[in-house]
């Protein structure tokens, strides 16, 4: 199943042959592969970019190049971050040229809706993703891993691509150092100044190993954790008229799922955006909690709260206030409740909707 492939991919792609990746000699037996990249100070997308392709077939067992020998580099078979030139048609994926602008959206005729300048990791990304998943998740569907090509990107790669082309997440000033970023890691990782052996090309290694690991942890995560997930709360979100016959409330068989960004999703490709108001679910003691749905990007803005007479009153109180047995609270703020049984949750979510006549 996936969680023995994952513990055999995370073996296997971190540790096989890394220590031997830098490489300047070429095998006398048979034409080696080589990918080109610069030598000097590395950074976080040429890094990840090298892990990617080492992590397909006919890269596996490539040596890295890392010059800036226009010589050498024309007899690399593929090169990243150097070189002037973007055209995959010879393997060459560049972005410092002053005529490159690509994006994910722009390269993919807007299929892909990220407008970042992409970098070597995102060129690469773009052009072998797709074939990377195929090797990182090969048991699951091509919709999964469509689904994870496109939200890896956004939560992972664009950042990357961001940071590398000299992109602000804000226009704000910051109020605070963020400095443990990947990227800082990965800077962090070159050679000091003043060190008495400068050794990029070592620790150019680790920082692929750095990289690659962080790629294969977000990978794992979204198959094992984040996937299931998005199916339970599937099943949930189409059973919801079975709840009740409004739809507004949404019920969980388990709780302790990540449920939020899923619901929303769901809904918008059911075109029924802000439907569900209330979600109720069982918590780790085995009892009921209803609470409400928040409103997409506005933080702690509730698209409907529980009744504001309810709010900070619990137990015995709570079930004469309502009239339903076995109440355990509901938060000052109105966000979530807890009853002890399933159809006391649910009954809250019902008393909630009709008393606003929602």
């Amino acid at each position: 199943g996936i969680n023995a492939e994952y513990g055999y991919f995370q073996h296997y792609y971190i540790t096989n042959n890394l220590s031997k990746m830098v490489q300047q000699e070429y095998s006398s037996k048979r034409p080696c592969i080589r990918i080109g990249t610069h030598s000097g100070t590395f950074h976080c997308d040429e890094a990840l970019a090298c892990f990617m392709l080492k992590q397909l077939p006919e890269y596996k067992d490539a040596s890295i190049v890392r010059t800036r020998d226009a010589a050498q580099l024309s007899e690399c078979d593929i090169v990243v971050d150097v070189g002037g030139v973007y055209d995959p048609s010879t393997h060459r994926y560049d972005h410092h040229q002053r005529s490159f602008e690509g994006t994910m959206s722009s390269l993919t005729d807007g299929k892909m809706n990220f407008n970042t300048k992409l970098s070597s990791a995102g060129l690469v990304y773009l052009h072998f993703g797709h074939r990377l998943l195929d090797q990182l998740m090969p048991d699951s569907s091509d919709d999964h891993k469509e689904i994870v090509y496109k939200r890896l990107y956004e939560y992972f790669m664009e950042e990357i691509d961001a940071v590398d082309n000299g992109i602000n997440a804000t226009e704000e000033k910051p109020k605070y150092h963020v400095t443990t970023t990947i990227g800082g890691r990965v800077r962090a990782l070159n050679p000091a100044w003043n060190d008495a052996i400068q050794d990029f090309d070592g620790q150019f290694e680790k920082a692929t190993e750095l990289v690659g690991s962080e790629l294969v942890n977000r990978v794992d995560g979204m198959v094992n954790r984040w996937l299931p997930a998005l199916e339970i709360v599937r099943k949930a979100f189409n059973k919801r008229h079975e709840i009740h016959s409004t739809g507004k409330i949404v019920k969980f068989e388990q709780g302790g799922c990540p449920w939020k960004e899923h619901l929303y999703q769901l809904e918008t490709e059911a075109g029924c955006e802000g439907e569900v108001l209330f979600v109720i679910y069982a918590d780790s003691a085995g009892s009921w909690r209803v609470q409400a749905v928040g409103v997409q990007g506005e933080g702690f803005k509730n698209r409907l709260s529980l009744p504001e007479k309810w709010r900070g009153v619990r137990d015995e109180k709570l079930s004469e206030l309502t009239g339903i047995p076995e109440c355990i609270f509901v938060h000052a703020t109105g966000f979530i409740g807890g009853n002890k049984r399933e159809e006391g949750a649910l009954e809250m979510a019902r008393q909630a909707l009709q008393m606003t006549e929602v």
